[in-house]
């Protein structure tokens, strides 16, 4: 078995590939990159609320105690945002968190966060994946009794949360949530962001009520996922409490979820569109914007009216924060939830997100899909979907073997003006549409990502596209 990260980490099916064996050899070879690279120090670990986490952190802090680290320890779960901050905060040479994300709840996960703060790069990721190579059937694993450690004083116990919810009070416009005196609901969605956003709403003046928030490793029967199928309750809550929003977190607090006060659901592309525009208008930021390729072209929109560079990435936020950390962009965002800005960690944070809808809520005093529809109007939004494509394997590969020599003159009738291959195939058309074609990684999935001015237009481009694929 090769244990590989992918997009953001190592995930894996608990008692099958993801066991405590694996979880201490991957951790093995974090240790011996670490030594190679840095030599030792302190190191974070953080976990979310999946079964077996605490337990698999022990294991984790064991070896890597075992190798001569210092090890900061938390009791309960830590969003992975906060354990990416407090690599920042604290100094440390890097932090392992243990988290599956949004996935079914079968699944755990270990990714290692450098001393920058933000998601491996593929170079880091790469060296790791080499020391797992080389550590594999080796049998050299250093462990000491987590018990020893603590006598040794190589653990230490760390609960980041008043630090975390202090700084974030630094970064967010308080007082004028206060002044507005939101009502909200909040949704953890039972993952480690339980206690952090509704506690910071709560001391800025917000009625706040929350639902799902206790630890459930079946995360209620469904997934850890802030999308539109995942927050029903959420909606039902905002429209039957008369709330003006509802915010939630995924699994680990890294992506977010907003549901407006008639309880329609925004799309992240949207609530991105919302929150650049607060930062432009509103907190009067200046600097390059970092975007996926599969990201909403609304951000291109709104930095050109503002005569600001946009930065176009792969797909994974580790490319994003690559961007935040070497170009200062004012923001960074992904169409799966992912957002960041200047001045915070080059990691997405749902939490720092949550809170910059609820400043844009309390200095506007309008509703989101007001706000959308103003803006839509001063700038011709565009409207956009991402179609998932079940597709046999051999069809898959039909398509991986067209895609290089893919070069339509026209889609729906509309002239090609640009072709991309960032990561995937992207068609830049003549009327501000584009199209965007990626293969799943991981599963027999295309990935279609259509945006246009309107939904017909939409809908005729994604059905061209499929007859263009033959599918």
């Amino acid at each position: 078995m090769a244990i590989k990260f992918g997009t953001d980490g190592w995930r894996a099916v608990i008692a099958e590939e993801f066991t405590f064996a694996n979880v201490r050899l991957v951790t093995q070879a974090v240790a011996n990159y670490l030594r190679n690279a840095r030599g030792t120090g302190e190191v974070i670990i953080g976990y979310d609320n999946r079964f077996l986490a605490p337990e698999f952190a022990a294991a984790v802090a064991e070896v890597l105690a075992g190798n001569g680290f210092t090890v900061y320890l938390p009791e309960r779960a830590v969003p992975t945002p906060v354990t990416a901050w407090a690599v920042k905060k604290y100094r440390a040479l890097g932090a392992v968190m243990l988290t599956a994300s949004h996935n079914p709840p079968v699944y755990a996960g270990f990714k290692f966060i450098p001393d920058y703060a933000g998601p491996a790069v593929p170079a880091i990721t790469a060296a790791i994946e080499n020391e797992i190579a080389a550590v594999t059937g080796k049998e050299k694993i250093d462990s000491i009794e987590l018990g020893k450690a603590r006598q040794r004083g190589l653990i230490k116990e760390l609960d980041p949360r008043e630090d975390y919810l202090t700084y974030l009070e630094g970064i967010i416009d308080v007082d004028a949530i206060k002044k507005a005196r939101l009502k909200v609901v909040v949704d953890p969605l039972y993952g480690a962001g339980i206690d952090y956003l509704d506690e910071f709403l709560q001391r800025a003046g917000c009625q706040v009520h929350t639902i799902h928030n206790h630890r459930d490793p079946l995360f209620g029967g469904g997934l850890p996922d802030p999308g539109v199928n995942g927050l029903k309750d959420l909606a039902w809550q905002v429209r039957d409490t008369g709330a003006e929003v509802g915010l939630a977190l995924d699994g680990d607090a890294d992506r977010f979820g907003v549901v407006d006060g008639d309880g329609t659901f925004l799309t992240a592309n949207e609530v991105l569109y919302l929150v650049l525009a607060h930062l432009l208008e509103y907190r009067r930021f200046r600097g390059p914007v970092a975007r996926t390729v599969a990201t909403t072209h609304n951000l291109d929109r709104l930095a050109a009216a503002h005569d600001l560079r946009v930065i176009e990435t792969p797909v994974g936020f580790k490319y994003i924060g690559e961007a935040l950390r070497m170009h200062q962009c004012i923001l960074g965002g992904e169409e799966s939830g992912g957002l960041s800005i200047r001045g915070h960690i080059p990691e997405k944070d749902g939490i720092l997100a949550t809170a910059l809808v609820a400043e844009l809520l309390a200095v506007t005093g309008r509703g989101l899909k007001n706000i959308l529809l103003d803006l839509q109007r001063r700038y011709d939004r565009l409207v956009s979907r991402r179609l998932d494509l079940e597709v046999t394997p051999e069809v898959k590969d039909r398509i991986l073997n067209q895609l290089p020599s893919l070069s339509p003159a026209k889609i729906g009738g509309v002239p090609v003006t640009g072709r991309l291959t960032v990561d995937g195939v992207k068609f830049l058309l003549e009327d501000g549409s584009w199209v965007l074609l990626r293969p799943s990684g991981t599963e027999p999935l295309l990935r279609l990502y259509v945006e246009a001015p309107d939904e017909g237009r939409l809908q005729l481009l994604q059905e061209d596209m499929r007859s263009i694929l033959r599918l």
